[in-house]
């Protein structure tokens, strides 16, 4: 009869405080990896259920690459300022003129309008980009229509 290593027992294995209840493509390898270990010589695992797992394996580690990218992508757009005012070309947008060289609101106040033809970045700042020749800040805008 064979015996267990009691380097194997639970009390002797280190206890990390972190825990995870996802199965990582790691872990995955892991099992594989013990399944082959310790299959019986005698009656070796089948061709399909290796061709299976590692099929499945592919799978989860395909997914994983691309929530990973799509994680990635997300974070761009949302930090792209151009991607998150692209939704205003085409619009009628609403503004108070400002003074060119104060940046100021000229008074008295009047709200010039006018269609968005473009949107540009700089300094990270979305600017809206107009029919009237005028570009002005997003922040600016008050109305779109």
């Amino acid at each position: 009869m064979t015996s267990i290593d009691p380097s194997l027992y639970l009390t002797h294995q280190t206890r990390t405080e972190k825990f995870d209840d996802t199965l990582g493509k790691e872990d995955f390898l892991k099992i594989l990896m013990a399944q082959l270990q310790n299959q019986d010589p005698l009656n070796p695992m089948e061709d399909k259920e290796f061709i299976s797992q590692m099929a499945t394996f592919s799978s989860l580690e395909q997914m994983t690459n691309m929530s990973s990218g799509i994680n990635q992508l997300v974070q761009h757009q949302s930090l792209a300022p151009v991607v998150q005012y692209s939704h205003l070309i085409g619009k009628e947008v609403s503004y108070y003129q400002l003074d060119e060289e104060t940046g100021e609101i000229v008074q008295p106040r009047e709200l010039v309008s006018s269609k968005v033809e473009a949107v540009s970045q700089n300094d990270g700042e979305a600017i809206i980009e107009l029919a009237n020749n005028q570009s002005v800040s997003s922040q600016a805008i008050i109305k779109v229509e």
